[in-house]
């Protein structure tokens, strides 16, 4: 019988490297050991772990600043150890958390328009973990609801607007956390562990929902994560090192619904799920290409699409956000590749032949608006993302300046900001930080206009004392 080919509308998904002078050159990304992304990304920003002597740092580019990155480039520098995971917060795009070797998460606000000189105080330090942290991610729906994981195996959940850490769990990982994933509407968490156990955990109830225990019987780092049907689907390594992807029901723990042997490689699968498309990406640590494969409802469930292959080796990989995507490019999914001295874009694109917005490619997908507070998350209520369309393009609204507030200090500044924070004066709190904007675009414009004037007077100069020379001859 003549064999049937699948229908699927991303068979022909293909990938390609953006040309040289859109790469961000000449950054040491960080040598670290640890198996995170090194890189996060979001429609304005792309931030890279890069190597920093005495203490840890991260680059933050604005996505437009491609080209040769100049060593003296500002970065964001408040850690006392290397820095080991980063991530955007979703429902701010200039809030960004990050976790340390110094045993601290620090929360920062990235200027507007980017960094214009080092930024060393972050907006708030998260201390709690007594060993590295080595693992932050930010709750889907909820705002300013960050879960940190360290080295000492315990899961903590703050409220980053008060700077408290309200979930502790602690006896629930014998063994080091390799990886947590948050569910859609970020009402359960799934972890990976160097037990080789995946656990499905309620975090406000503190309870292990379900349980698999070697879910891969290989002893190299597994990753775990939810697909949007509540589904678990895990990369691993069998008994023989050979790369597996598996995919479990969270009902019935006991058999994988799928697994697929891959290849035999030692860099741990990073996966990057698009919940909308249903597509995830498996970026292998230290490989030179990107497997991309499609989830659906009927046997096989994992159906594998195509590679995106490249020379060089992949030191860790940035994911953008659905909404950062250009739609008039039919482009559904972007990813930033480190390289050992560059972070290289890499563009997913389907090809279609009309110049039309293509529905069936961009369903509505999760917008920048929290659909809880971080209170409401905590009480116990749940909300499914708030979706946009992304028929015009998605053009960002005035992100809310973030503010943190302590309980119990007896501190002006800190009685000031809650004093801001309440409605009545909410409109007064925006106009001051309107005004400071438009300073700065003057200042920076000052800034150029002294910089013009000072490079035309060095011309002056030069010719002046050429013409002095020549007189003195």
């Amino acid at each position: 019988m003549r064999r049937v080919v699948r229908q699927s509308k991303f068979r022909h998904i293909f990938g390609q490297a953006v040309k040289y002078d859109q790469c961000y050159d000449d950054i040491r990304v960080s040598r670290v050991t640890w198996d995170s992304s090194f890189c996060a990304v979001n429609p304005k920003f792309v931030a890279i772990i890069i190597e920093a002597s005495g203490g840890g740092a991260f680059l933050v580019l604005p996505l437009h600043k491609s080209g040769r990155i100049d060593k003296s480039y500002p970065t964001v520098c408040g850690h006392t150890g290397p820095v080991l995971d980063i991530d955007w917060c979703p429902h701010n795009d200039q809030v960004i958390a990050s976790g340390s070797e110094d045993c601290t998460v620090m929360v920062w606000q990235i200027p507007e328009n980017g960094l214009v000189t080092s930024m060393s105080e972050p907006v708030v330090v998260l201390e709690g973990h007594s060993k590295r942290v080595g693992i932050i991610t930010w709750h889907p729906t909820a705002r300013n609801v960050l879960l940190s994981a360290g080295c000492d195996n315990q899961i903590i959940i703050w409220n980053v607007g008060t700077g408290e850490a309200m979930i502790s769990l602690e006896d629930m990982h014998p063994d080091v956390i390799y990886n947590v994933s948050w569910n859609r509407n970020g009402s359960l968490i799934c972890t990976s562990c160097k037990d080789k156990s995946i656990r499905v955990i309620d975090p406000r109830k503190e309870t292990i929902v379900a349980e698999k225990e070697k879910a891969h019987e290989g002893a190299r780092p597994m990753r775990a994560i939810f697909l949007s049907n509540g589904d678990i689907l895990t990369t691993g390594f069998s008994r023989m090192s050979e790369r597996q992807l598996a995919l479990w029901n969270t009902q019935n723990m006991e058999e994988p619904m799928t697994v697929n042997e891959m290849d035999t490689s030692n860099g741990v699968l990073l996966p990057f799920y698009d919940p909308d498309t249903n597509v995830v990406y498996l970026c292998g640590k230290g490989d030179s290409s990107i497997r991309y494969f499609e989830i659906t409802d009927e046997a096989p469930y994992v159906h594998f699409l195509n590679t995106f292959v490249s020379k060089e080796p992949q030191r860790g990989m940035g994911y953008m956000p659905k909404r950062g995507l250009d739609v008039n490019k039919c482009e559904i999914a972007r990813f930033y590749k480190l390289h050992e001295r560059k972070c290289e874009p890499i563009v997913m694109t389907v090809p279609r032949k009309s110049d039309l917005f293509q529905d069936d490619l961009y369903p509505d997908t999760a917008g920048p608006d929290p659909a809880l507070e971080a209170e409401e998350w905590f009480e116990g209520k749940n909300g499914d993302p708030i979706l946009i369309s992304l028929k015009n393009g998605y053009v960002p609204g005035k992100n809310r300046e973030f503010k943190v507030v302590k309980k119990n200090i007896l501190d002006s500044k800190a009685n000031k900001n809650t004093e801001n924070s309440s409605p009545a004066n909410k409109s007064a709190s925006s106009t001051p930080s309107i005004k400071s904007e438009a300073k700065m675009e003057e200042i920076l414009k000052e800034i150029k206009s002294l910089k013009d004037l000072i490079s035309s007077q060095e011309k002056r100069i030069i010719k002046l004392e050429e013409q002095m020379s020549k007189v003195a001859i």
